[in-house]
């Protein structure tokens, strides 16, 4: 929305979906056994939706296949919403640009949802496979506080779940979906993260993209509305953010699938009215 060279990037909104290694859970999980990586990939979640009921693979495992970012300025605007590595997404180069691009805009805050249980240890994992060096994420010198990946660090990461729980100590159910759903946002319409796996065996990479891109901007408008529960923002500075975000999404929708299914969706929220 702002020209990005005016406007400091000071957060980036992310959110990421995966698909299986099927060459490493064969390797790891059934050595010796001859598995495909598609065998091991089925035989895996089989065994999970037997044991669980949710056949949703650890993240360790995994490989990012869609990181969708947002920047953000100081005064909470949306600068830019996109996909890394369009239209290729591939898990390699997906992990550079986003371990890149948050060095090259001089660390700003991440902020996700339930980013420091999954998101963040993927592409904490994925630098580890690919082998990038990241000594101002991993500063493990600096004092407890101060270390970037420290759970009380907010300054480096704000994880929206850790903020609604007060770090665990409660319970976030019904999660982002509620969440948006309780501002007037479409959260969930028809996908979420357990479709994934299937959609990319069936090809459906770009589906998997424009709903990565769907989840954070439901994570930007809850984000803007915990800058209103922190007063950070008032209402009305809130819904002004909201309403010229709307207008951009209009104006990116003739050639984006994805905003033009998220205005589809896009639901109303008042304030509660006032007693004289």
């Amino acid at each position: 929305m702002e020209n990005e060279q005016q406007q400091q990037v000071a957060y980036l909104i992310f959110d990421v979906e995966t698909v299986a290694d099927g060459d490493l859970i064969a390797k790891v999980r059934y050595p010796g056994k001859g598995h495909s990586a598609e065998e091991a990939v089925r035989q895996y979640r089989d065994e999970l939706l037997e044991q669980t009921g949710r056949d949703v693979l650890p993240a360790t495992f995994m490989l990012p296949i869609s990181v969708a970012v947002a920047k953000i300025d100081s005064h909470f605007r949306l600068i830019d919403l996109t996909v890394l590595d369009s239209p290729e997404y591939r898990p390699h180069e997906i992990t550079r640009r986003f371990w890149m691009g948050w060095r090259h805009y001089q660390h700003p805050t991440f902020v996700t949802f339930n980013g420091r249980g999954y998101d963040l240890p993927v592409m904490e994992l994925a630098a580890y496979r690919y082998g990038y060096s990241l000594p101002e994420w991993f500063n493990l010198n600096a004092r407890s506080f101060e270390q970037a990946r420290n759970r009380y660090n907010t300054t480096s990461h704000l994880d929206l779940m850790d903020l609604f729980t007060n770090f665990g100590a409660g319970k976030a159910t019904g999660g982002l979906n509620l969440l948006a759903n309780l501002i007037g946002k479409p959260g969930k319409t028809g996908i979420d993260g357990s479709y994934v796996q299937d959609m990319y065996e069936r090809g459906e990479v770009e589906a998997i993209n424009d709903y990565c891109r769907c989840d954070v901007l439901d994570t930007y408008f809850v984000f803007l509305r915990s800058r209103v529960l922190c007063g950070q923002l008032t209402i009305e500075q809130e819904q002004d953010l909201v309403s010229k975000t709307k207008t951009w999404l209009e104006t990116q929708a003739t050639d984006s699938p994805a905003y033009t299914h998220y205005l589809k969706h896009w639901g109303k929220w008042s304030p509660p009215a006032t007693e004289v």
